[in-house]
């Protein structure tokens, strides 16, 4: 049997005082994983009242996305984007460096793509 993992969990994530939101990506990304994400992340934002939150994503077990998936990844990154002060995208293949980029586009604040966790975090933390 051919077991096939893939899927995003959400977190809150301390890092001394600081507190962040976690996401971690893995596998091959779908739309269904979407259609269950995204209310999640919908109702753990809806009580912001500013932006300030700040996102640590965990990359490094990630393959990509389905095309339907990409398209639902970008629609909830725009429907939050003013939310986000900065987001640390954590990862270890080179597509996900230009991915950070392209997505900085989209988000009022910082992305930052980082090759070390403890980088990550100290950039999320300042």
């Amino acid at each position: 049997m051919n077991t096939e993992n893939h899927g995003l969990s959400i977190g809150i994530r301390r890092v001394n005082s600081d507190f962040f939101l976690t996401l971690k990506a893995s596998g091959k990304l779908t739309h269904e994983d979407y259609e269950i994400i995204t209310p999640m992340i919908d109702s753990a934002l809806t009580e912001v009242k500013q932006p300030a939150i700040r996102v640590f994503i965990d990359g490094t077990e990630l393959d990509g996305w389905e095309p339907r998936a990409a398209w639902d990844d970008f629609k909830l990154g725009l429907k939050h984007s003013n939310q986000f002060e900065k987001i640390a995208i954590f990862g270890n293949k080179g597509w996900q460096k230009m991915t950070a980029k392209v997505g900085a586009w989209f988000v009022s604040g910082e992305v930052k793509y980082f090759e070390s966790e403890e980088a990550a975090l100290i950039w999320l933390s300042e």
